[in-house]
């Protein structure tokens, strides 16, 4: 009898050891998930383009930048951020970090960074640098089985 019991309490604390490492490797399996959504959304605005980043966000986004509501990511590329990658020469992050939470279906994203923007030339072919320190939140959402943005909040001060 007592053999009984102690297989059966090992067996429960091997159950519920292996559930647990389970969900600690699905857990890590979807932070790297969205670690690459992030870096693909980084990525494409280093390389000045919004190629391919649609995908990365829900239809029926919300972006918010410095104090302003933009709208969906699809507005916030027809209206603002798209003509301005017009005007970048280079847009470069540096100090790069990130932080990412899973609970799903959702999670949770912070990003601290200094990006540099090289404006192209103007007329009198002079061309003006801007370096800000920035930070963004996002909450992204696994919807049909892919990771999408379906808030973005980002905004920057003068570095020091």
């Amino acid at each position: 009898m007592k053999t009984l019991k102690l297989t059966t309490i090992l067996m429960l604390i091997m159950f519920a050891t292996g559930q647990l490492f389970s969900q600690n490797a699905d857990s890590g399996t979807e932070k790297e998930a969205v670690l690459k959504v992030m870096k693909s959304y980084k990525d494409a605005l280093q390389n000045l383009t919004t190629e391919g980043t649609f995908e990365l966000f829900a239809k029926d986004s919300e972006v918010f930048e410095s104090g302003g509501i933009e709208g969906t990511y699809a507005n916030y590329i027809e209206h603002h951020l798209g003509p301005e990658l017009g005007h970048f020469k280079k847009f470069e992050f540096s100090d790069y970090e990130i932080d990412a939470e899973v609970d799903l279906p959702y999670a949770f994203t912070t990003e601290t960074y200094i990006y540099t923007i090289v404006l192209n030339p103007d007329e009198k072919g002079e061309s003006r640098t801007i370096k800000k320190k920035g930070v963004a939140t996002s909450i992204l959402k696994k919807m049909d089985g892919k990771w999408k943005i379906i808030k973005t909040h980002s905004s920057s001060r003068n570095t020091k």
